[in-house]
């Protein structure tokens, strides 16, 4: 648990170190590739919020079929 935190501090030091102007300077490149992968990033994110609304529609119309259900039987006859 402790070698994955020191490696992780140590992997996220390096990724700034190269993004900073005196270091490799690959901030022009991250920039570039945020860009490229925004409107990627947007569709699956809108994709993932649709199936998740239409989860939870479903799910609703379930819970109210069987809050529905159990009414019925529940009533006298």
């Amino acid at each position: 648990m402790m070698k994955a935190l020191i490696i992780g501090i140590i992997v996220i030091a390096a990724a700034v170190i190269a993004c900073i102007p005196n270091g490799l300077g690959w901030w022009d490149n991250v920039l570039a590739f945020l860009k490229g992968c925004l409107p990627v990033l947007a569709v699956f994110i809108g994709a993932i919020a649709l199936f998740l609304g239409i989860m939870d529609i479903k799910d609703r119309l379930t819970a109210q079929k069987g809050k529905q259900v159990k009414e019925d039987e529940t009533a006298p006859s």
